[in-house]
């Protein structure tokens, strides 16, 4: 359940210092000192993945343009262009990955025809290194106004209505410029173009999480048998961000202790590891921007009967909802079937222990739309991915969380990555997996 806190590295030129402050806020202290020593022996089975990924091709974000298109064309009343900023939109549509900043670059993304980006000029140079074809680039020097230049683009479309849709995740300040400038124009919520091409994954674009979550089981396997009495939860998080870095990637976790997994999104308090204790290490990387999102748990010794008594129960729920999570079924229908079997188990009402929805989408954003939580009427369609990840959160006392990624078939969801989900508390993320193909 990791909310955006790995957004950051996506930020093109900024991801080197986007790393550093994100592990030292979100569970590993920046410290060069630590990252000198040696690694557990865990770790020397970790490889990088090498000639196994297959980077998106061309073609494939051609073919992404033209369904986006076909969807502007089919909404009810067509939208004219599809409007967007610097983000994950962005790299889906393009490939072309670019830090936010006050200055404005945009893909505009018309019905019909060739799409046109608007771009500081003396950023051109760096923009057309990132173009896999031929795309009308316009720039704007620092004394003139980029929004003219779109306005401009519009009127030459010589569209029968400007109706524009606005990526979700566009900054206002950004939305603003454009509407002032274009008066004539309507605004409209892009979701129903990138929504409708995002949420549905293509086979290569499985492979790619498929991999992903290879290579973050392969790490919390190595982590988690290398856990001692005395540990911080940063000694911990700062061996995930190591594990990772010896496979080639960038990726990071939350670690929590004992009661303090209680508090889902964590915690600044300082945590020492003791027999006993829960130890929840939730987090993932990414391949070719794709992500993976898990949550083991573990601990030093023997669990407690009331710890195995959660886990059992916690496992249970996630069954439910991979046999929930049915093609043609609405999003809050896998919520409910988890949420039942936690609360029958003694653990509710509602909210009380179970503190957050089942799940969130997931693909190049770490969470993304559907979302699977109580009433969302969003039916779901073969090739959506999520996370299913129910937990119990005892305030004080303990948190447990388990957390595995699945994808909606036309049989049924299947995770991701077989053979299945945690086995034990003291087996978190079993034997090794097989080799996604």
């Amino acid at each position: 359940m990791k909310f955006s806190r790995r957004a950051v590295l996506k930020a093109g030129a900024f991801a080197t210092v986007a790393s550093a402050l994100g592990r030292a806020a979100f569970g590993s202290p920046a410290n060069a000192e630590a990252e000198q020593q040696p690694l557990p022996a865990a770790f020397d089975k970790l490889k990088p993945l090498g000639d196994r990924v297959r980077p998106i091709t061309t073609e494939e974000y051609q073919g992404r343009v033209a369904l986006a298109q076909r969807l502007m064309r089919d909404a009810k009343p067509p939208i004219s262009a599809l409007y967007i900023t610097p983000g994950t939109s962005l790299v889906y549509y393009t490939g072309i990955r670019w830090g936010l900043s006050e200055r404005l670059l945009a893909l505009l993304l018309p019905r019909e025809g060739g799409p046109m980006i608007v771009c500081p000029a003396f950023e051109e140079g760096r923009l057309r290194e990132q173009l896999r074809w031929p795309v009308d680039v316009r720039v704007w020097q620092e004394d003139e106004n980029p929004y003219a230049l779109i306005t401009k683009w519009l009127s030459d479309e010589h569209f029968r209505t400007n109706r524009v849709g606005v990526e979700e995740t566009t900054r206002y300040v950004f939305f603003d410029g454009l509407r002032k400038a274009a008066h004539t124009a309507e605004f409209t919520s892009g979701d129903p173009v990138t929504h409708g091409c995002r949420a549905v994954k293509t086979d290569h674009e499985l492979e790619l999480m498929r991999l992903a979550c290879e290579a973050t089981f392969d790490v919390f396997r190595a982590v988690l048998a290398s856990l001692r009495e005395g540990m911080t939860q940063y000694d911990v998080a700062d061996l995930v961000s190591r594990g990772f870095g010896r496979m080639g990637l960038r990726g990071e976790a939350l670690v929590l202790f004992g009661q303090w997994a209680a508090l889902s999104h964590g915690t600044h308090q300082p945590q020492k590891l003791q027999q006993g204790e829960i130890v929840l290490v939730d987090g993932g990387c990414s391949v070719e921007g794709y992500e993976s999102d898990v949550t083991r748990c573990s601990l030093l010794g023997k669990p407690s009967d009331k710890l195995l008594r959660a886990f059992a129960l916690v496992g249970k729920a996630q069954d439910a909802a991979l046999i929930a999570a049915q093609t043609g079924h609405p999003c809050g229908s896998v919520d409910d079937a988890a949420r039942q079997v936690i609360t029958k188990g003694g653990f509710g009402p509602d909210y009380k222990y179970f503190t957050h929805r089942l799940g969130h989408g997931i693909g190049l954003d770490g969470h993304e739309w559907p979302y699977l939580v109580r009433g969302n009427k969003t039916i779901m369609q073969t090739g959506m991915t999520f996370s299913n990840e129910p937990g119990i959160y005892v305030p004080g006392d303990y948190g447990l969380r388990l957390e595995d990624d699945m994808v909606i078939s036309e049989v049924g969801a299947a995770l991701l990555l077989t053979p299945g989900f945690s086995p034990s508390l003291e087996d978190p993320v079993g034997q090794e997996q097989p080799k996604s193909q």
